[in-house]
Protein backbone atom coordinates (compact mmCIF):
# COMPACT_ATOMS: atom_id res chain seq x y z
CA UNK A 1 0.00 0.00 0.00
CA UNK A 2 1.34 3.31 -0.88
CA UNK A 3 1.38 6.01 1.84
CA UNK A 4 -1.25 8.91 1.02
CA UNK A 5 -1.87 12.21 2.43
CA UNK A 6 -5.18 11.28 3.73
CA UNK A 7 -3.27 8.61 5.95
CA UNK A 8 -1.48 11.10 7.62
CA UNK A 9 -4.09 13.10 8.36
CA UNK A 10 -5.76 9.85 10.24
CA UNK A 11 -2.31 9.90 11.45
CA UNK A 12 -2.74 12.86 13.19
CA UNK A 13 -6.22 12.69 13.90
CA UNK A 14 -5.20 9.82 16.54
CA UNK A 15 -2.45 11.86 17.74
CA UNK A 16 -4.31 15.30 18.26
CA UNK A 17 -7.41 13.15 19.72
CA UNK A 18 -5.77 11.07 21.77
CA UNK A 19 -8.23 7.87 21.32
CA UNK A 20 -9.26 6.34 18.71
CA UNK A 21 -13.19 6.77 19.87
CA UNK A 22 -12.50 10.95 19.84
CA UNK A 23 -10.59 10.61 16.47
CA UNK A 24 -13.10 8.23 14.63
CA UNK A 25 -15.68 10.83 15.34
CA UNK A 26 -14.03 13.56 14.00
CA UNK A 27 -13.38 12.30 10.80
CA UNK A 28 -16.91 10.87 10.58
CA UNK A 29 -15.92 7.40 10.53
CA UNK A 30 -17.12 4.25 12.67
CA UNK A 31 -14.14 3.10 14.78
CA UNK A 32 -14.12 -0.23 13.96
CA UNK A 33 -13.13 0.91 10.66
CA UNK A 34 -10.64 3.65 11.69
CA UNK A 35 -8.73 0.59 13.60
CA UNK A 36 -9.06 -1.45 10.82
CA UNK A 37 -7.20 1.48 8.66
CA UNK A 38 -4.74 2.30 11.48
CA UNK A 39 -3.82 -1.13 11.28
CA UNK A 40 -3.00 -1.36 7.71
CA UNK A 41 -1.35 2.00 7.67
CA UNK A 42 1.30 1.00 10.55
CA UNK A 43 2.02 -2.46 8.18
CA UNK A 44 2.70 0.01 5.39
CA UNK A 45 5.17 2.10 7.15
CA UNK A 46 6.78 -1.35 9.13
CA UNK A 47 5.55 -0.88 12.78
CA UNK A 48 2.83 0.20 15.38
CA UNK A 49 2.66 3.93 15.58
CA UNK A 50 0.86 3.80 18.73
CA UNK A 51 0.43 2.06 22.00
CA UNK A 52 -3.09 1.29 22.78
CA UNK A 53 -3.85 1.28 26.88
CA UNK A 54 -6.79 2.00 28.91
CA UNK A 55 -6.31 6.28 29.05
CA UNK A 56 -6.43 5.96 25.15
CA UNK A 57 -3.55 5.75 22.87
CA UNK A 58 -0.01 7.52 22.89
CA UNK A 59 2.76 7.39 19.93
CA UNK A 60 5.72 5.18 19.53
CA UNK A 61 9.10 6.12 18.66
CA UNK A 62 7.94 5.69 14.78
CA UNK A 63 4.66 7.11 15.52
CA UNK A 64 6.61 10.46 16.44
CA UNK A 65 9.17 10.52 13.77
CA UNK A 66 5.89 9.81 11.26
CA UNK A 67 3.80 13.16 13.21
CA UNK A 68 6.76 15.00 13.31
CA UNK A 69 6.57 15.02 8.96
CA UNK A 70 2.73 14.81 8.88
CA UNK A 71 3.13 18.11 10.31
CA UNK A 72 4.97 19.98 8.19
CA UNK A 73 3.67 17.92 5.08
CA UNK A 74 0.02 18.95 5.69
CA UNK A 75 0.32 22.54 6.06
CA UNK A 76 2.50 22.50 2.78
CA UNK A 77 0.37 20.61 0.46
CA UNK A 78 -2.82 22.36 2.05
CA UNK A 79 -0.53 26.28 1.30
CA UNK A 80 0.88 24.64 -1.92
CA UNK A 81 -3.25 24.09 -3.14
CA UNK A 82 -4.31 27.64 -2.03
CA UNK A 83 -1.51 28.96 -3.63
CA UNK A 84 -2.23 26.98 -6.93
CA UNK A 85 -5.78 28.37 -6.85
CA UNK A 86 -5.44 32.18 -6.60
CA UNK A 87 -2.55 31.67 -9.07
CA UNK A 88 -4.97 29.92 -11.76
CA UNK A 89 -7.51 32.54 -10.70
CA UNK A 90 -5.01 35.44 -11.52
CA UNK A 91 -4.12 33.91 -14.47
CA UNK A 92 -8.07 34.04 -15.73
CA UNK A 93 -8.11 37.87 -15.07
CA UNK A 94 -6.73 39.83 -17.63
CA UNK A 95 -3.93 42.17 -16.54
CA UNK A 96 -2.12 44.94 -17.37
CA UNK A 97 1.04 45.30 -19.10
CA UNK A 98 2.26 49.02 -19.63
CA UNK A 99 5.61 50.19 -21.05
CA UNK A 100 7.19 53.42 -20.16
CA UNK A 101 9.89 56.26 -20.10
CA UNK A 102 11.55 57.01 -17.57
CA UNK A 103 8.90 60.09 -15.48
CA UNK A 104 6.82 60.33 -12.44
CA UNK A 105 3.52 59.50 -14.73
CA UNK A 106 3.76 55.72 -15.05
CA UNK A 107 4.29 55.30 -11.33
CA UNK A 108 1.26 57.51 -11.07
CA UNK A 109 -0.61 55.19 -13.21
CA UNK A 110 0.36 51.86 -12.13
CA UNK A 111 -1.00 53.55 -8.39
CA UNK A 112 -4.02 54.10 -9.63
CA UNK A 113 -5.20 51.26 -11.69
CA UNK A 114 -3.63 49.44 -8.41
CA UNK A 115 -5.85 51.51 -6.25
CA UNK A 116 -8.96 51.00 -8.81
CA UNK A 117 -8.63 47.20 -9.62
CA UNK A 118 -7.18 45.86 -6.91
CA UNK A 119 -7.80 42.40 -7.89
CA UNK A 120 -6.06 42.73 -11.44
CA UNK A 121 -2.21 42.45 -11.86
CA UNK A 122 -0.41 45.18 -13.22
CA UNK A 123 3.37 44.63 -14.44
CA UNK A 124 5.16 47.47 -16.26
CA UNK A 125 8.52 47.59 -18.36
CA UNK A 126 10.76 50.89 -19.24
CA UNK A 127 13.03 52.17 -21.57
CA UNK A 128 14.88 54.61 -23.15
CA UNK A 129 13.20 53.73 -26.68
CA UNK A 130 9.99 54.82 -27.03
CA UNK A 131 10.18 53.22 -30.67
CA UNK A 132 10.69 49.97 -28.65
CA UNK A 133 8.18 50.16 -26.15
CA UNK A 134 5.51 51.00 -28.83
CA UNK A 135 7.14 48.01 -31.07
CA UNK A 136 6.07 45.68 -28.32
CA UNK A 137 2.58 46.89 -27.94
CA UNK A 138 2.42 46.33 -31.86
CA UNK A 139 3.88 42.81 -31.08
CA UNK A 140 1.54 42.18 -28.37
CA UNK A 141 3.85 41.71 -25.93
CA UNK A 142 2.58 45.03 -23.73
CA UNK A 143 -0.53 46.03 -23.31
CA UNK A 144 -0.16 49.59 -23.24
CA UNK A 145 2.81 52.04 -24.01
CA UNK A 146 3.10 55.55 -22.19
CA UNK A 147 5.37 57.70 -23.67
CA UNK A 148 5.74 61.19 -24.87
CA UNK A 149 6.73 63.29 -27.94
CA UNK A 150 8.22 66.80 -28.62
CA UNK A 151 5.19 69.22 -29.63
CA UNK A 152 2.77 67.56 -33.17
CA UNK A 153 5.38 65.29 -33.67
CA UNK A 154 3.89 62.02 -34.54
CA UNK A 155 3.98 59.09 -32.50
CA UNK A 156 6.32 55.47 -33.20
CA UNK A 157 3.85 53.21 -35.11
CA UNK A 158 1.30 55.95 -36.14
CA UNK A 159 -0.23 52.60 -38.82
CA UNK A 160 -0.20 50.06 -36.13
CA UNK A 161 -1.27 51.41 -33.15
CA UNK A 162 -3.92 53.82 -31.76
CA UNK A 163 -2.54 56.69 -29.32
CA UNK A 164 -4.94 59.36 -27.47
CA UNK A 165 -3.05 62.17 -25.50
CA UNK A 166 -3.27 61.92 -21.92
CA UNK A 167 -2.16 65.39 -21.25
CA UNK A 168 0.29 68.25 -22.58
CA UNK A 169 2.66 70.14 -20.47
CA UNK A 170 5.26 72.81 -21.39
CA UNK A 171 9.07 72.26 -20.66
CA UNK A 172 10.67 73.17 -18.12
CA UNK A 173 14.54 73.60 -16.71
CA UNK A 174 15.79 72.44 -13.96
CA UNK A 175 18.65 74.25 -12.04
CA UNK A 176 20.78 74.16 -8.73
CA UNK A 177 18.59 75.80 -6.49
CA UNK A 178 21.86 78.40 -5.81
CA UNK A 179 21.90 79.19 -9.40
CA UNK A 180 21.68 82.74 -10.59
CA UNK A 181 18.26 82.57 -12.41
CA UNK A 182 16.94 80.15 -9.91
CA UNK A 183 15.16 83.16 -8.24
CA UNK A 184 13.11 84.33 -11.34
CA UNK A 185 9.23 83.39 -12.33
CA UNK A 186 10.34 82.01 -15.93
CA UNK A 187 13.59 82.33 -17.48
CA UNK A 188 14.71 82.88 -21.26
CA UNK A 189 15.63 80.17 -23.62
CA UNK A 190 18.65 82.43 -24.29
CA UNK A 191 19.80 83.18 -20.95
CA UNK A 192 21.17 79.84 -20.35
CA UNK A 193 23.02 80.38 -23.82
CA UNK A 194 25.86 79.83 -21.81
CA UNK A 195 25.46 76.70 -19.57
CA UNK A 196 26.46 73.49 -20.48
CA UNK A 197 23.00 70.95 -20.38
CA UNK A 198 22.71 67.74 -19.56
CA UNK A 199 19.97 65.15 -20.86
CA UNK A 200 19.10 61.36 -20.82
CA UNK A 201 19.42 58.83 -24.25
CA UNK A 202 16.54 58.17 -26.50
CA UNK A 203 15.39 57.63 -29.67
CA UNK A 204 12.22 59.95 -30.11
CA UNK A 205 12.32 63.45 -31.25
CA UNK A 206 12.86 65.35 -28.10
CA UNK A 207 16.81 65.82 -28.66
CA UNK A 208 15.81 67.50 -32.03
CA UNK A 209 13.00 69.82 -31.00
CA UNK A 210 15.43 71.11 -28.39
CA UNK A 211 18.50 71.77 -30.66
CA UNK A 212 15.97 74.11 -33.27
CA UNK A 213 14.45 75.67 -30.07
CA UNK A 214 18.29 76.24 -29.34
CA UNK A 215 18.68 77.38 -33.14
CA UNK A 216 15.76 79.80 -32.76
CA UNK A 217 16.80 81.25 -29.45
CA UNK A 218 19.96 82.05 -31.17
CA UNK A 219 22.68 79.89 -30.13
CA UNK A 220 23.55 76.26 -30.20
CA UNK A 221 23.96 73.76 -26.90
CA UNK A 222 28.48 74.19 -26.45
CA UNK A 223 28.06 70.78 -24.45
CA UNK A 224 25.41 68.24 -23.57
CA UNK A 225 26.57 65.33 -21.03
CA UNK A 226 24.25 62.19 -21.83
CA UNK A 227 23.70 60.35 -18.87
CA UNK A 228 20.78 58.05 -16.79
CA UNK A 229 18.66 60.36 -14.60
CA UNK A 230 20.30 60.26 -11.57
CA UNK A 231 23.61 61.53 -12.97
CA UNK A 232 21.48 64.05 -14.71
CA UNK A 233 19.93 65.27 -11.62
CA UNK A 234 23.84 65.54 -9.60
CA UNK A 235 25.50 67.43 -12.13
CA UNK A 236 22.48 70.02 -11.73
CA UNK A 237 22.61 69.90 -8.31
CA UNK A 238 26.49 70.62 -8.34
CA UNK A 239 26.05 73.46 -10.96
CA UNK A 240 27.44 71.48 -13.65
CA UNK A 241 25.08 71.66 -16.05
CA UNK A 242 21.03 72.63 -16.63
CA UNK A 243 18.77 70.30 -17.88
CA UNK A 244 15.24 70.12 -19.71
CA UNK A 245 12.43 68.13 -17.42
CA UNK A 246 8.70 67.61 -17.42
CA UNK A 247 6.45 69.88 -15.54
CA UNK A 248 5.71 66.86 -13.55
CA UNK A 249 9.10 66.50 -12.40
CA UNK A 250 9.29 65.46 -8.83
CA UNK A 251 10.69 67.32 -5.80
CA UNK A 252 14.45 67.21 -5.35
CA UNK A 253 17.01 68.21 -3.02
CA UNK A 254 19.20 70.93 -4.67
CA UNK A 255 17.35 71.38 -7.41
CA UNK A 256 14.67 73.92 -8.56
CA UNK A 257 12.52 74.03 -12.24
CA UNK A 258 11.25 76.75 -13.97
CA UNK A 259 9.01 77.52 -16.43
CA UNK A 260 10.98 78.79 -20.18
CA UNK A 261 9.13 82.16 -21.36
CA UNK A 262 7.40 82.04 -24.39
CA UNK A 263 6.87 77.71 -23.62
CA UNK A 264 9.23 76.56 -26.69
CA UNK A 265 8.81 73.45 -26.18
CA UNK A 266 5.82 71.56 -25.24
CA UNK A 267 5.69 67.97 -24.47
CA UNK A 268 2.66 65.83 -25.13
CA UNK A 269 2.15 62.43 -23.06
CA UNK A 270 0.17 59.75 -25.24
CA UNK A 271 -1.16 56.45 -24.51
CA UNK A 272 -0.76 53.80 -27.76
CA UNK A 273 -2.63 50.47 -27.43
CA UNK A 274 -3.23 48.18 -30.60
CA UNK A 275 -6.58 48.41 -31.17
CA UNK A 276 -6.92 45.00 -32.24
CA UNK A 277 -5.63 43.08 -29.10
CA UNK A 278 -6.91 41.81 -26.13
CA UNK A 279 -6.28 45.47 -24.18
CA UNK A 280 -8.67 47.53 -26.45
CA UNK A 281 -11.62 47.21 -24.41
CA UNK A 282 -9.79 48.75 -21.68
CA UNK A 283 -8.26 51.52 -23.66
CA UNK A 284 -10.49 53.82 -22.38
CA UNK A 285 -10.40 52.90 -18.49
CA UNK A 286 -6.45 53.07 -18.57
CA UNK A 287 -6.46 56.34 -20.11
CA UNK A 288 -8.87 57.78 -18.07
CA UNK A 289 -6.84 56.53 -14.73
CA UNK A 290 -3.06 58.18 -16.93
CA UNK A 291 -5.02 61.63 -16.87
CA UNK A 292 -5.66 61.76 -13.82
CA UNK A 293 -2.37 60.36 -12.42
CA UNK A 294 -1.51 63.65 -14.72
CA UNK A 295 -3.66 65.87 -12.81
CA UNK A 296 -2.27 64.54 -9.27
CA UNK A 297 1.32 64.73 -10.34
CA UNK A 298 0.93 68.37 -11.53
CA UNK A 299 -0.53 69.27 -8.47
CA UNK A 300 2.08 68.10 -6.25
CA UNK A 301 4.61 69.72 -8.68
CA UNK A 302 2.70 73.01 -8.07
CA UNK A 303 2.79 72.42 -4.27
CA UNK A 304 6.57 72.11 -4.31
CA UNK A 305 7.15 75.21 -6.37
CA UNK A 306 5.37 77.31 -4.00
CA UNK A 307 6.83 75.69 -1.08
CA UNK A 308 10.30 75.94 -3.09
CA UNK A 309 9.51 80.11 -3.62
CA UNK A 310 7.27 80.82 -0.39
CA UNK A 311 10.52 83.02 0.76
CA UNK A 312 11.13 84.35 -2.41
CA UNK A 313 9.29 86.59 -5.03
CA UNK A 314 7.82 85.61 -8.45
CA UNK A 315 4.72 84.61 -9.60
CA UNK A 316 5.84 80.36 -11.06
CA UNK A 317 3.68 78.85 -8.37
CA UNK A 318 0.47 80.38 -9.49
CA UNK A 319 1.48 79.75 -13.43
CA UNK A 320 2.02 75.73 -12.10
CA UNK A 321 -1.26 75.84 -10.00
CA UNK A 322 -3.11 77.69 -13.07
CA UNK A 323 -1.40 74.66 -15.38
CA UNK A 324 -2.44 72.22 -13.07
CA UNK A 325 -6.01 73.56 -13.63
CA UNK A 326 -6.50 74.20 -16.74
CA UNK A 327 -4.82 70.11 -17.64
CA UNK A 328 -8.06 69.24 -15.50
CA UNK A 329 -10.10 70.92 -17.51
CA UNK A 330 -8.85 70.04 -20.68
CA UNK A 331 -8.60 66.27 -19.02
CA UNK A 332 -12.44 66.40 -18.86
CA UNK A 333 -12.81 67.53 -22.01
CA UNK A 334 -10.85 65.10 -23.85
CA UNK A 335 -12.62 62.54 -22.04
CA UNK A 336 -15.36 63.14 -24.70
CA UNK A 337 -13.20 62.36 -27.49
CA UNK A 338 -14.79 59.38 -29.32
CA UNK A 339 -11.87 58.06 -31.53
CA UNK A 340 -8.22 57.61 -30.76
CA UNK A 341 -5.69 58.49 -33.68
CA UNK A 342 -4.07 55.84 -35.55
Amino acid sequence: MDLELRHLKIIRAVADAGSLTRAATRLGLAQPALSTQLKRIERALGGALFVRGRDGVRATALGELVLDRARVLLPAVCELQEEATRFAARQGTAGHRIGGTHGPLLGGLVDRLARQDPGVPVTTHTSWSEREIAGSVADGRLDFALIGVCGESPPPEPGRLAWMEVARDPVYVMLAEDHPLARRAEIELTELAAEAWTDVPGDGCFGDCFAAACVRAGFTPACVYEADTASCVHLVQVGRAVGLCRATFPATPGVVTRPLAGTPLVWRHLLGWHPAGRAAARASHVLAQAREAHTEAMARAASREARERATTTGRAPAARIAAASEARVVATDRAAASEPST
